[in-house]
């Protein structure tokens, strides 16, 4: 192993684009989304729709701060720089955290998809299978990771696409089930209770578990330091946000309310199955579980990545331990990688003792560290322009839409969501639990990070003192 900390610039704009892409299409959309229908009824597709321009916005800013300062961990080193160092603490480690969580969630997803054909073999032994495969696949290359993301991704999409065509063949020519034909087409968006059959109460509610189905996409943010053009590639990725929240969530949903009654999906099982059983495909079960297991490594690979590339970037910063800047002779940083894979051998063990209807909570604290994140993110680049010159602003390479007032809806928006993830009781412990998280970064902030802060700061001021006498 290397000691040389520096990443290689191994990923393309194909990798950074699916790399996006196979963070944000996971479990939230292909189960996440029943939950989200039962609550708000088609009306859900508002919410998508709303979130969808939130999270864009989110994006270009981000864009904005990667293609003017491309660096590893970057919405951490940019609240550092542009708000506080404390805000780029807590926004880094709060970062970390979303992915272990979501990971642990996703591991243990895992294990139950494999039960599905093998229910005689134990769930930890494809729990520390997986985990040792992509632990090896992070260590590799970098390029290694992108390719195996890039493929995992395409066989996602495909699924999704096929659904979305099986779904309109269904709408054009009717099918029958157990309890005969079955209408569908557009009006089954208004001829249940209505297009809002909850009412405000119910599009209101849906939206932090929309929120969180989109958790995970700020990931282009961190493969600014190892994208070989980043100002070419991160534009593209990005700019490519709205068609892909168009086609995959609001598309994907609305072909799945027209098929059936809204009322109905999710009652028996995935809804995905029962497009997929519905065109007569006796092994619709089957290719989910394919789909959702491609889904769930996907997820664990980039927040494996993901959580990694930030700690190697905070540690560069001296807001994570030294250790994390050690990088292998392939240019990736090892030590993050082996912490990560230890995390979700832990894991492993904790699922055991949990019981299973602990995965709502965890959803929510993971909704709850997504858009503090997402916060940090917008208010960081608010900081960043007040801190350019009007002639620096006009000569911004990708500068983010609506100046200023699409920041502001979306600083409002996520602010909102919070405050949502508060007024509900299933969902309130996650403010608790990021509330005591945030104390004990602040905490650990002004005891360890403050004063060494403080240190070179002096150190830096003496020897510049010292070089002005001689």
């Amino acid at each position: 192993m290397s000691q040389d900390s520096t990443l290689q610039r191994g990923l393309n704009t194909r990798h950074i684009r699916f790399l996006a892409l196979g963070s944000a299409i996971g479990t939230g959309l292909f189960y996440g989304s029943a939950t989200a229908i039962q609550m708000a009824g088609p009306s859900v597709l508002i919410a998508y729709v709303v979130a969808g321009i939130a999270i864009y916005i989110v994006m270009r800013a981000l864009g904005e701060m990667s293609v003017h300062n491309p660096v590893s961990g970057s919405f951490s080193h940019y609240a550092s720089k542009y708000i506080s160092p404390l805000a780029g603490f807590t926004t880094g480690w709060t970062y970390v955290f979303e992915m272990v969580i979501v990971a642990l969630a996703d591991v243990t997803a895992f294990g139950i998809y494999m039960g599905f054909w093998y229910p005689d073999v134990p769930r930890w032994i494809w729990i520390l299978s997986l985990i040792l495969f992509l632990g090896a696949i992070n260590l590799i290359h970098v390029k290694v990771f992108g390719e195996l993301e890039f493929w995992l991704s395409i066989l996602k999409v495909s699924a999704i696409v096929a659904m979305i065509l099986g779904g309109f063949g269904l709408m054009i020519f009717g099918f029958n089930s157990d309890h005969g034909t079955i209408v569908s087409g557009i009006q089954n968006l208004w001829i249940y209770d209505g297009f809002m059959p909850n009412g405000i109460a119910g599009l209101v509610a849906c939206l932090s578990v929309v929120v969180f189905a989109f958790g995970g996409i700020e990931i282009i943010g961190i493969t600014a330091g190892e994208s070989k053009d980043p100002k070419t590639s991160i534009p593209k990725a990005i700019n490519a946000v709205p068609v892909r929240i168009l086609l995959f969530y609001v598309l994907t949903i609305f072909v799945l309310m027209a098929i059936f009654p809204w009322n109905q999906i999710g009652t028996q099982g995935s809804p995905f199955v029962q497009i997929f059983e519905s065109l007569g495909i006796s092994s619709a079960a089957t290719i989910l579980n394919i789909v959702v297991i491609s889904a769930a490594i996907s997820a664990i690979n980039s927040d494996v990545f993901g959580a990694g590339r930030m700690l190697y970037g905070m540690a560069k910063e001296g807001q994570a331990p030294k250790v994390f800047t050690k990088v292998s002779k392939n240019g990736v940083p090892w030590m993050t990688v082996v912490v990560m894979a230890a995390v979700l051998l832990i894991g492993v063990v904790l699922n055991y003792l949990i019981p299973e209807n602990i995965f709502l909570i965890i959803a929510s604290i993971a909704t709850f560290a997504t858009v503090w994140v997402w916060l940090m993110i917008l208010l960081a680049q608010v900081g960043m322009r007040r801190k350019l010159s009007k002639e620096e602003i006009k000569q911004l390479d990708f500068p983010v839409i609506g100046w200023p007032f699409a920041p502001a809806f979306a600083i409002v928006f996520m602010l909102f969501i919070l405050a949502m993830i508060g007024y509900f009781p299933d969902s309130r412990p996650a403010i608790y639990v990021g509330g005591v998280w945030l104390a004990i970064l602040c905490v650990a902030y002004y005891i360890k990070i403050k004063p060494q802060e403080k240190r070179l700061k002096n150190l830096h001021s003496a020897e510049s003192k010292s070089e002005d006498n001689h």
